[in-house]
């Protein structure tokens, strides 16, 4: 993975967060002790698997929401990752 910075639904679609974004045409501030302007784009599905893999191996408490383990193959991720919206984070100057 590079250095791009992405969110991801572990809750699936129906999370109100993934409701707001693309209401707000992935418009969004994040707020982690300042706020930050960021601008949301959703990743393609065939994109997903890889980053919702990486995303398994640096966050243990979406493990018990991804019906995959974290050291699945690829196409196991594959299976599921229209399940998972996963958004490319860009910082709005």
């Amino acid at each position: 993975m590079n250095s791009e910075k992405y969110l991801v639904s572990m809750l699936g679609e129906k999370a109100n967060w993934v409701s707001n974004v693309k209401a707000a045409s992935g418009k969004a501030t994040l707020r982690h002790g300042t706020s930050e302007q960021v601008l949301l784009e959703e990743v393609n599905v065939k994109e997903r698997a890889p980053i919702l893999k990486e995303y398994l191996q640096i966050a243990p408490g979406a493990r018990p929401h991804i019906p995959v383990d974290k050291d699945a193959p690829i196409s196991e991720f594959e299976k599921i990752a229209s399940e998972f919206p996963v958004f490319k984070l860009e910082t709005i100057n």
